[in-house]
């Protein structure tokens, strides 16, 4: 299943448009396949920059930005290279955000991926050996 579906980017951009720009035969009527084939590419990209930080597969329900994030992506490429600025600036937001998502300064509230959980583990230390001890300092 992935992350968002037809009914999220007709929500999201209106049915209208998204049968327009979907519509590869003519027909009138969006296409299935293609619109499955971005979502699918999004998933891939999304799923690419949270791998190292979170834990995957994500669980359904997705958190509502990923799902924007997944739209987001998805409508940019299935307007190829017709996407208007306005596309294009979301799309462009959307990577940023992944990129603050996988250097840490974005966080989602999701299962951490074992290596992270790992490396927030307790704290180390270490201190060079002792010079004063109780033993040395029995004579002051």
């Amino acid at each position: 299943m992935t992350y968002a579906t037809q009914t999220h980017l007709e929500d999201a951009f209106g049915a209208v448009e998204i049968r327009q720009i979907a519509d590869r035969d003519g027909s009138g009527a969006a296409d299935a396949a293609a619109i499955e084939a971005v979502l699918t590419r999004a998933d891939a990209m999304i799923d690419g920059y949270l791998a190292g930080r979170y834990a995957l597969p994500l669980v359904a329900p997705y958190p509502p930005i990923i799902v924007g994030t997944a739209c987001d992506l998805a409508r940019y490429w299935i307007f190829d290279d017709a996407a208007p600025e306005e596309v294009r600036k979301r799309f462009e937001f959307a990577m940023a955000w992944l990129k603050d998502v996988a250097s840490g300064k974005a966080v989602l509230s999701l299962p951490l991926a074992t290596a992270e959980v790992a490396a927030i583990g307790s704290p180390e230390f270490s201190a060079p050996t002792r010079v004063f001890d109780a033993t040395t300092l029995a004579r002051f």
